[in-house]
């Protein structure tokens, strides 16, 4: 993962491998740095990410899993708020079929021209 923005930005992660889903976050990145999440192989072809900047932006989606405020490794993305966690969106990522590792480059959002 890396954090082509200038801010640094908070990241979560989610996956399956095939039976049980798993969502984990914390990682802090300061702007214009990459971190590994995950070491070795990769074991799925579609991992999940949400992001967010210390300013309130945020790279989401529509693949809802559970997260929390603090550090966490939560099993499952199943009744998140009766488990006491959060739901929060992620964005799909498809890493392809033979993948052995992969980057995301988070970057600002292009500012709309005025008219």
């Amino acid at each position: 993962m890396c954090n082509n923005t200038t801010n640094r930005v908070s990241v979560s992660l989610a996956y399956t491998d095939g039976r049980n889903w798993l969502s984990e976050g914390w990682w802090n990145l300061r702007s214009s740095a990459c971190e590994t999440l995950l070491r070795g192989p990769l074991a799925a072809q579609y991992y999940y990410v949400y992001a967010m900047d210390e300013r309130g932006g945020e790279w989401k989606g529509k693949a809802f899993m559970c997260t929390r405020d603090r550090e966490f490794r939560i099993d499952g993305r199943e009744d998140c708020f009766a488990r006491g966690f959060d739901r929060t969106g992620f964005f799909e990522i498809d890493t392809g079929r033979d993948a052995k590792n992969w980057t995301v480059q988070l970057t600002d959002p292009t500012p709309s021209s005025t008219q």
